[in-house]
């Protein structure tokens, strides 16, 4: 038997590839670290609104914290949702005990941060509106005090002032003002205002004196 030597490579011994072994082995523990820090962030952003309703839950009570978180958390909702249909890109919101919740966006044109803004008042307004209905229709005293401090809490947010809706409202339509678009700063201080007036009336439909013994 004869054969062409000409493309025959002996086999020649090898060295272990401890490089390749270290990329297999550590490859899967980065991934695994990476997946653990972004689902843990979730969650913890998530678990924030747990945190929120055992805190109120001590002082409130546990019936009282849950329509009361839930109220702020349509409030949220609704910057969420007007930031997401002006497509800035909102976080899911973030409960902060005692002080209330937030929700971050990519920030966009006066006009679209007065419509984000005022979404918030708006929807936690109809939320505290429905306890009201479902109060008087069963004179229920807990949806009495959720429709009041709904209402309270959504009006609260209207300062015209600081980190508050309220501020970002007139500090865009002063902007709008001042930089030509006085037909959307006067719509600006017409929501504001419009949903103002209405807050303060649900105030004054819902609000029981209160007697001590």
């Amino acid at each position: 038997m004869s054969f062409d030597d000409r493309d025959y490579e002996p086999i020649q011994p090898r060295g272990t590839d401890w490089g390749a072994r270290l990329r297999k082995l550590v490859g899967p523990v980065i991934a695994l670290v990476i997946a653990a820090a972004k689902w843990g962030f979730v969650l913890l952003k998530f678990s924030s609104i747990f945190i929120a309703l055992a805190a109120y839950a001590l002082i409130f009570g546990w019936k009282f914290a849950v329509g009361f978180v839930l109220l702020i958390l349509l409030h949220e909702t609704g910057h969420f949702i007007e930031a997401k249909r002006e497509g800035l890109n909102p976080k899911l919101p973030v409960f902060v005990p005692f002080l209330g919740a937030y929700v971050q966006y990519t920030r966009g044109h006066p006009w679209q941060t007065v419509r984000v803004a005022i979404a918030g008042p708006i929807l936690g307004g109809a939320a505290a509106a429905v306890c009201f209905a479902i109060a008087q229709h069963d004179g229920s005293r807990l949806m009495y005090a959720l429709a009041y401090s709904g209402f309270f809490l959504n009006l609260f947010n209207l300062i015209p002032f600081g980190i508050f809706d309220g501020g970002a409202v007139w500090r865009s339509a002063r902007w709008l003002r001042l930089g030509g678009g006085r037909g959307l700063a006067f719509a600006s201080y017409a929501l504001y205002f419009g949903t103002a007036a209405m807050l303060i009336l649900g105030m004054i439909a819902t609000y029981k004196p209160q007697h001590r013994l």
